[in-house]
């Protein structure tokens, strides 16, 4: 009886393993066939439209804001003021320097006809005549070096703006305040100059070149994309909100005469980097690399085969094959990962 008992146990494993073995049914799996196409590689960013010519203007010095002739929105001309600090105590102070450059004037004219008497300055009798009048001299400069000062400043108290373009913003619009130079800032930006500035990550940067085309699409625009191209590649890195490195580039934009755009709209970007035509292309989830090879499944005879392949320029979700396949060879497009050697496809 235990002899068959342990023979019927026997006989259901070996039955359970040649099921599991041999009559096991072929797993399903997305298959695709290799095609010829065009493949185009981008590199993509996001980023905000900016002026290209953009000014920050402010007072040298502190004071009370005697008046301001702008408001954001208002269109501005080059060297055009805009607004002017209180000049009593500058125009008075520089009135005061004048006639201390006077008095010393006069003192300098009146030394110099005391000790030289009508002669020649060659011809002076001592050494300490000389010495006097040098240190007049120094004096009257010294005034004149005040005088000119003074009037610098009293220029300086009124704020003109170097380009034209639109005041896009102002620190303090009210006349009547005291104001110091940080906290009066008026921004000029000149809206024909506009461009979209993105950061490009350090691992995609090489990629990048001077002219090459590329598309904005802007949310304030979901619809609509605007051809531009490649204008400014930035030498110097910036770390990224989460902390990574990335270079500033700058892409241009159909031009704005009817100020379509404004300053600081939020977008992406996508470069064209590479473009090739009809070349051997598979998905990119096809592609799995182990011990830095890269290798896909190949279906042949119905089982896996592990072929290893050569990636040439890669998108989004398609891959170029320079070698290890052939046209309409068929891989396996997805969940390569729970692939096993020679297991049969259904």
């Amino acid at each position: 009886m235990k002899k068959f008992v342990i023979a019927a146990i026997i006989l259901i494993i070996v039955l359970a393993f040649a099921w599991q073995v041999l009559g096991k049914k072929p797993e399903k799996f997305e298959t695709v066939k290799v095609k010829r196409t065009d493949l185009t590689q981008i590199v993509s960013a996001s980023g905000k439209t900016k002026s290209q010519n953009q000014v920050d203007l402010k007072f040298q010095t502190s004071g009370q804001l005697a008046w301001v002739g702008v408001k954001e929105g208002d269109s501005v001309q080059k060297w055009q003021a805009i607004a002017q600090l209180d000049t009593r105590e500058l125009q008075k102070t520089l009135e005061k320097y004048l006639r201390d450059y006077s008095k010393q004037r006069n003192d300098f004219e009146e030394t110099f006809r005391v000790t030289y008497k009508g002669q020649k300055p060659e011809q002076a009798l001592t050494d300490t005549a000389k010495r006097i009048l040098e240190k007049n001299q120094w004096d009257l400069d010294k005034a004149v070096l005040d005088v000119e000062l003074k009037d610098i400043s009293l220029k300086l108290a009124t704020l003109v703006t170097p380009i034209e373009g639109i005041v896009t913003h102002i620190d303090t619009p009210v006349a009547g305040v005291n104001i110091t130079p940080a906290a009066a800032i008026f921004t000029i930006a000149d809206l024909k100059t506009v461009v979209f500035s993105g950061t490009i990550d350090e691992v995609d940067i090489g990629q990048v070149r001077l002219g090459q085309k590329a598309q904005v699409i802007l949310d304030s625009y979901p619809e609509e994309k605007f051809e531009g191209e490649v204008i400014k590649i930035g030498f110097s890195s910036v770390t990224t909100s989460g902390g990574g490195t990335a270079f500033p580039v700058e892409v241009s934009v159909p031009s704005n005469e009817n100020l379509k755009f404004k300053i600081g709209m939020n977008g992406d970007v996508e470069i064209l980097t590479q473009k090739k035509e009809n070349v051997l292309v598979v998905p990119s989830l096809s592609i799995f690399t182990r011990d830095g090879k890269n290798f896909v499944w190949k279906i042949v005879s119905g089982k896996t085969q592990k072929q290893e392949i050569v990636k040439g320029v890669e998108s989004q979700e398609k891959t170029e094959i320079i070698s290890g396949l052939n046209e309409n060879d068929e891989v396996i497009s997805q969940e390569v990962t729970k692939i096993k050697e020679g297991q049969k496809i259904k």
